[in-house]
């Protein structure tokens, strides 16, 4: 059979033959000649949005699509690897010139280096797809964490998660500018790592994230006015020093109309204690199981409850939507 002249097919045709096609499928296919990938490209707005998670540690990008039920694993390599593979064949990718190899779960590329890698099939997705990025959980201790996440902020790039790690390690310049950028960050995560020297970098809000904020390492830092500032509907920060009358102040905020958007709020602290100031209007240890409460207008409900005697303490439940 011969080859099929697929440019020749008017241009709302051939947009459908590209939405018909898999994730892997067009990203291999716009490899093959520059009048594809740029075709490709044109047909952007009518591509389904992507979800692009970042695995800088193996050297791995995920493509998957919003539903989740097609996705492409594209792992890049120096050009040292590409003798290994007789079925590499020559590409070129965001004017980068790269070798590749298809296997069955998506795309291996070998490139000069794993930074220009990672960078172009980057580059080369943000043309292809309406695309939300995630970085994964140890991506912050990477040395490539920072130029990616540079280019990506200068491009005005949403993410969907930012995961990030307060500790020495970590320059705080980097910190800093990734704090200015949350404003395009709808998730940030800032996990505790015990086997990394504490870092006393104190974040600056706002801007927040869009929708959710999870900080697990030492939140010491954290004061009544910074918390009140944030926007996000999910809240969970550990480890802070908010006393019990501060953990009530914070009720009492959310009562009176503060937290607009909040559905779903968590506080730990280490200097809760359950026989100390009242909370709600009792003593921790009185509490029986959850308390309801109502913001002064009644427009809106919550449940309140105590978990474990652990010093760490779950403030605020609104109806999740998760």
């Amino acid at each position: 059979m011969p080859p099929f002249p697929l440019l020749h097919l008017p241009q709302l045709v051939l947009f459908e033959v590209f939405k018909s096609l898999s994730i892997g499928e067009k990203f291999k296919l716009s490899l093959c000649s520059k009048k594809i990938s740029t075709q490709i490209n044109n047909a952007r707005l009518y591509s389904q949005k992507a979800v692009v998670a970042l695995d800088i540690l193996r050297k791995k990008i995920s493509v998957l699509c919003k539903n989740g039920q097609d996705n492409c694993e594209i792992f890049t390599y120096p050009n040292s690897g590409k003798s290994r593979d007789s079925n590499a064949q020559q590409f070129s990718i965001a004017c980068c010139s790269v070798s590749a190899v298809s296997i069955p779960i998506g795309i291996k590329i070998f490139c000069k280096n794993h930074e220009e890698g990672f960078l172009s099939v980057i580059r080369h997705l943000l043309k292809m797809f309406q695309c939300k990025m995630s970085t994964g959980r140890y991506c912050w201790r990477q040395e490539l964490f920072q130029p990616i996440l540079t280019e990506l902020f200068d491009l005005q790039q949403e993410f969907g998660t930012i995961t990030v790690g307060l500790h020495e390690t970590v320059d705080h310049n980097v910190l800093n500018r990734i704090f200015s950028y949350l404003g395009l960050v709808e998730g940030l995560e800032i996990p505790s790592v015990n086997f990394l020297p504490p870092s006393f970098f104190i974040p600056i809000f706002p801007p927040w994230p869009r929708r959710r904020i999870i900080i697990e390492s030492n939140s010491s830092w954290l004061t009544l006015d910074i918390l009140f500032t944030c926007t996000c509907s999910y809240i969970d920060i550990a480890n802070t020093n908010l006393e019990n009358k501060k953990l009530d102040e914070i009720l009492t905020h959310w009562k009176a109309g503060g937290f607009p958007n909040l559905e779903y709020l968590q506080i730990g602290s280490t200097k809760f204690k359950r026989d100390g100031d009242p909370i709600l209007g009792m003593v921790p240890n009185e509490w029986e199981d959850q308390i309801t409460i109502r913001t002064d207008d009644g427009s809106k409900t919550a449940e309140v409850h105590i978990r474990r005697n652990n010093l760490v303490m779950d403030t605020l439940l609104i109806g999740l939507n998760f």
